[in-house]
């Protein structure tokens, strides 16, 4: 029976994994949608954002109400940084770069945040690297590795590997490949680097604020509050016509309503859910699923070309964001190694001591 129980909980996860990746994919493909109709870059993370404060909101006001710490202005300086980099520009880089790249591609560089997480924490001191060890060592070449690929991908476009003529309305990619639709290309993929930074910006900077605030809830639906106010006044000075914030069409509205409700509010309960059951480890093993869903489906959907390039990139950066987690997850085993040696020395030293002192009695 418990074996039984075992694997049905394992294949919950397994399906939770997929199901989040599934909503993660399907986030690059409507964010491409609602660009190709016309949804202003501005006007579409504004609404995303109010729908994310409105259903976040409650959950965090009940389920945290007593474990919640007192707000400072401190804290609250550090929310609106918090939401500088993980709302206003990592949503504006990742929209800019859809705008010029793919959603495909947009997946790929995905996959090098967290080996340009490990270069800044390490930078900072927050990681330790010890290049001699076998861990060090693996996240150090993971490291070069996405690197590397982000920058096939950016320089890199390659010949065509389907060689489709279809195009999507609105694309500004195009199969002949002229001058100007590669610079285009390569700006898509410059901003895409810039929402990677920014992501990673964001996951360092918050982890010394949740050791400070840990009521995670209230502290993600502040930094989508201040990443709203700070939209606002982004919108204040470039959306200025009133006829781009009417949302006109059944398709503007399902584009925004599944950024709001499935991209920021189911996403994040099913993300902590999986972390929880699973860990992170776990969760990011999976994170290439997310770029061979998206690549099927704006294939599919949005007719986009796949480039040798590309895929070489993303292969590099697949390969590099592996051997980073492995690298983790061997540096978490030899630390548990050393905390549980150094927890059973004292007492094995204090039980040779007594069959010391034992073996000294029987002495006449």
């Amino acid at each position: 029976m418990g074996k039984v129980s075992f694997v049905t909980e394992k294949t919950k996860l397994v399906l939770a994994v997929f199901a989040l990746q599934l909503c993660f994919a399907g986030f690059h493909i409507v964010s491409r949608l609602a660009l190709n109709i016309g949804v202003s870059k501005v006007v579409y993370p504004v609404y995303r954002n109010i729908i994310a404060v409105v259903l976040l909101s409650p959950f965090a006001y009940f389920l945290e109400k007593n474990e919640r710490p007192p707000l400072t202005f401190s804290l609250l300086l550090q929310f609106f940084l918090l939401a500088l980099f993980g709302i206003t520009a990592n949503q504006g880089f990742y929209l800019l770069g859809m705008y010029y790249a793919s959603p495909t591609f947009a997946s790929a560089m995905q996959n090098s945040v967290p080996a340009i997480t490990f270069v800044m924490a390490s930078t900072l001191r927050l990681e330790q690297l010890n290049i001699a060890r076998r861990d060090g060592l693996a996240k150090v070449l993971g490291t070069i590795a996405c690197v590397g690929g982000a920058t096939i991908i950016t320089l890199y476009k390659g010949p065509p590997l389907l060689h489709q003529t279809h195009q999507a309305q609105g694309n500004t990619l195009e199969v002949d490949g002229s001058e100007s639709k590669m610079q285009n290309w390569t700006w898509g993929c410059i901003y895409l680097l810039g929402h990677c930074l920014s992501w990673a910006g964001w996951m360092v900077f918050q982890a010394p604020i949740v050791k400070k605030y840990p009521a995670k809830l209230t502290l993600t639906t502040f930094t989508c509050f201040f990443g709203l106010i700070q939209f606002l006044i982004i919108a204040a000075f470039v959306e200025t016509d009133f006829e781009h914030w009417k949302i006109q069409t059944g398709e503007e509205l399902f584009t925004i309503l599944y950024a709001g409700i499935v991209a920021s509010g189911i996403v994040i309960s099913l993300q902590t859910w999986c972390i929880q059951k699973g860990g992170p480890v776990f969760v990011a093993v999976f994170q290439p699923m997310q770029t061979f869903l998206v690549a099927v489906m704006a294939a599919l959907i949005l007719g986009d070309q796949l480039y040798s390039g590309g895929i070489i990139g993303a292969i590099l950066i697949m390969l590099g964001l592996y051997s980073v987690l492995w690298g983790k997850a061997e540096e978490k085993r030899l630390t548990n190694q050393v905390e549980s040696s150094s927890l059973t020395k004292p007492f094995l030293d204090a039980e040779e001591d007594k069959e010391g002192d034992a073996a000294t009695e029987d002495i006449p």
